[in-house]
């Protein structure tokens, strides 16, 4: 009996996978394919692709709910209140101008906060191919973290760990720069990473943090505009002053509608207003992050106009407008404390090195020498003292 062919089973110990890689399977090697489980492997992927497509697209339900809301507030503003209920003219043009000023500002920034891409780590900060393979031969623990201060010996990282280690992303196998988080949504590390907000659809970090705050801002303004002006004919309606018509319902709901996106803006907006003053992000408030010398919960404020300037940028005539101006790179910021990596040249303690990040540069912070350094010094100093006047004291030879 003729012998029958294997050439499946090289492909096989190959890793052969799909329909193509299963049609060349002829005799024995079928058999071994189906019971190594290669042939379940691409249902079980396309399973998965299939459910992270519908992932995907229930992340856009948050979106096209303000949308519509959005869509639905023009409509009975614009078309029910000021064309139909509004009878002096004077007051529908102002109306209708402040009305459209605002929409346009709030739609803008929207589209800004979600559709800018968050910034990821540059290519400096990921491992090189030699540094991943010794990572993966090297045992957890001592050798794994000689291998990440080596890597990030040149680069501007000052945080840590809890326990004092180079901060690492397993996931994206890179060295994290400061205020740089790793997003479980996005699957990415996003550089001064503010938090992943469900109704943008994006991770709120570095690229569009000024975005979020303006469209804070603006939808704020929006919400109270409406408000301020639907107030007079709501009562009305409410009253039984106006007749009722189609646009009762339209008025009524929309100064409720405004008034309740109003209280909630508010306390968002006042909160991210508070974070920007102190340069912080949402979760350094929640976190403070650790540098060298430990915890510090105001390591990178440098003072209330400069952190205004951190997202703002240096100018002002840019500060309303949706368009990027904030300072930096995303990768370093300046920092109020000093911070160095074991690597870098020492200064001596309590110093503070005016390092420069673009053309700006480090606010000194006063105390920074611990008191038991000070009376060292102290000491040294009055012994120096002492020294040179027995020197002049002495006779001369």
């Amino acid at each position: 009996e003729a012998e029958v062919p294997r050439r499946a089973l090289p492909a096989l110990a190959g890793g052969c996978g799909g329909s193509a890689g299963l049609l060349r399977c002829e005799g024995p090697g079928l058999v071994a394919g189906m019971r190594c489980g290669k042939m379940a492997a691409p249902a079980a992927g396309t399973r998965g692709g299939a459910r992270r497509r519908c992932q995907r697209l229930l992340y856009w339900v948050p979106v096209l709910f303000i949308s519509s809301i959005l869509c639905w507030s023009y409509y009975a503003y614009v078309t029910q209140l000021c064309l139909l209920s509004m009878e002096n003219i004077g007051e529908k043009v102002v109306c209708l101008i402040a009305y459209h000023l605002f929409f346009m500002l709030f739609v803008w920034s929207y589209w800004k906060t979600i559709f800018t891409l968050p910034m990821n780590p540059s290519k400096e900060f990921h491992l090189s191919y030699a540094d991943k393979e010794l990572l993966e031969r090297e045992p957890r623990g001592e050798a794994q973290q000689e291998i990440f201060r080596r890597a990030a010996k040149d680069l501007p990282i000052y945080t840590r760990t809890m326990s004092g280690a180079i901060r690492y992303c397993d996931r994206c196998q890179l060295v994290k720069p400061d205020r740089c988080h790793h997003c479980s949504v996005c699957d990415k590390c996003i550089l001064k990473m503010d938090h992943h907000c469900p109704w943008v659809n994006n991770c709120v970090g570095f690229s569009n943090y000024k975005f979020f705050l303006l469209f804070l801002a603006y939808s704020l303004l929006y919400c109270l505009f409406i408000a301020a002006t639907d107030l007079q004919y709501f009562i009305k309606f409410w009253t039984n002053g106006l007749p009722d018509t189609q646009a009762k319902f339209h008025i009524m709901f929309l100064f409720f509608a405004a008034a309740m996106f109003s209280v909630s803006l508010s306390s968002l907006f006042g909160y991210h207003c508070w974070l920007v003053s102190k340069n912080k992000s949402t979760l350094e408030a929640f976190r403070a992050p650790i540098f060298r010398h430990g915890t510090d919960k105001n390591g990178f404020s440098l003072g209330f106009s400069k952190n205004l300037r951190q997202v703002f940028g240096d100018e002002k005539k840019y500060w309303l407008l949706p368009v990027f101006t904030s300072l930096g790179d995303g990768c370093s910021f300046p920092t109020c404390l000093v911070n160095q990596d074991p690597e870098q040249v020492s200064t001596p303690v309590g110093l503070n090195s005016t390092t420069k990040n673009e053309n700006h540069l480090f606010r000194q912070r006063r105390y920074e020498i611990p008191r038991a350094t000070f009376l060292l010094i102290l000491s040294l100093g009055r012994k120096v003292v002492q020294m040179l006047k027995r020197a002049k004291l002495s006779p001369k030879v």
